[in-house]
């Protein structure tokens, strides 16, 4: 049976079109089935010309969940717009970074050649990320229903008008101030827009949710992370006419009028991410970020390395005991002959 990797692609860019297409020629060099949208596939016909190496069409030739893997030629943006596509199918992404930082993408555009490689001896892994559940209700009606992989972020819609929200964790009020927004993000999205906004940075192991205000004035609006079983809720509050907008993802939204309520959990169905790297997550930080890491010496010897001798004993001397004065030496004893009358 032959194996099909689909290959998505920014064909609005030549760039990406040309990675696109060397990554068709590769994959098919490497006896694997390329496979392409119809759209993105006549988009790079009309820059090349007809390909000499055969592509199929997806949802035409192969569906879906016949796809071994999807390659992702792009930025974030590209591998967020993939996600939308193979998450109901637990069909892998593994991303080459055309874009800028490219945090979600695992090699880049020079490694191409190399990432085939991997593909075709499956040499891989593929780890899920945690993904959440967006529910919007107005007047006690569910208006929306959608998921993020980065963060749902509710964002102030008028430049000129605060929005005032209210937090709540487990059921349960937590605060509320006026801010430019709030960001509601997932372990991966705490390097998205929750770390431009002020918020930690989650190792994608870890399970929880990151709550990051913007520019909030109030005393307590901290970034918090919490347990990943919580469920969170951030009300729009009626205290002004000013409207609210949700983002998920940075790709699909829905305004928020005064008393719009917003929740979010954990949802039930990850993005799976495929890895070539057996890297740890500092060193991506490192590499992406490009953060100065001069004067590191590393780790210190293991304590079972080092050879010592015997640790010497020091023992306490045992106190003198008083000294006694026999009873004959005491001075006028009567059986002392210098003293005797």
């Amino acid at each position: 049976m032959s194996r099909r990797v689909l290959v998505l692609a920014h064909t609005g860019r030549e760039d990406s079109l040309k990675a696109a297409w060397e990554a068709c020629a590769l994959l098919h060099a490497s006896g694997i089935v390329p496979v392409m949208q119809e759209s993105e596939l006549a988009d790079m016909e009309r820059f090349f010309g007809h390909l000499a190496q055969p592509v199929e069409v997806l949802h035409d030739h192969v569906q879906l969940p016949d796809v071994e893997l999807v390659m992702v030629l792009g930025g974030d943006g590209t591998i967020l717009r993939a996600a939308e596509l193979v998450r109901e199918v637990d069909v892998p992404l593994l991303g080459v970074n055309l874009g800028h930082v490219g945090f979600l993408a695992e090699s880049e555009r020079a490694d191409l050649a190399q990432t085939v490689e991997w593909i075709a001896s499956r040499e891989y892994t593929v780890e899920e990320r945690m993904t959440i559940d967006v529910q919007v209700w107005v007047r006690g009606q569910k208006i929306w229903h959608t998921w993020a992989l980065n963060e749902a972020a509710i964002e102030k819609a008028n430049r000129e008008r605060m929005l005032e929200v209210v937090t709540e964790v487990d059921e349960r009020p937590l605060t509320s101030f006026g801010c430019d927004g709030i960001v509601l993000a997932t372990p991966t999205g705490s390097t998205a827009y929750g770390f431009s906004a002020g918020g930690p940075v989650v190792w994608p192991e870890v399970e929880a949710l990151v709550i990051v205000p913007i520019s909030a004035h109030a005393l307590f609006a901290k970034p918090l992370v919490v347990s990943p079983r919580s469920r969170l809720a951030v009300e729009v509050l009626g205290r002004t006419d000013a409207q609210g907008v949700l983002w998920c993802d940075g790709r699909r939204s829905v305004d928020l009028p005064p008393g719009a309520r917003v929740e979010v959990t954990k949802s039930a169905t990850p993005v799976r991410l495929a890895r070539t790297h057996q890297t740890p997550f500092s060193a991506r930080l490192v590499r992406k970020f490009e953060l100065p890491i001069h004067g590191w010496r590393g780790p210190v010897p293991k304590a079972d390395a080092i050879h010592t001798g015997p640790i010497p004993i020091v023992r306490t001397p045992r106190p003198m005991p008083p000294l006694q004065v026999p009873q004959s030496d005491q001075p006028g004893d009567d059986n002392d002959p210098t003293t005797a009358k």
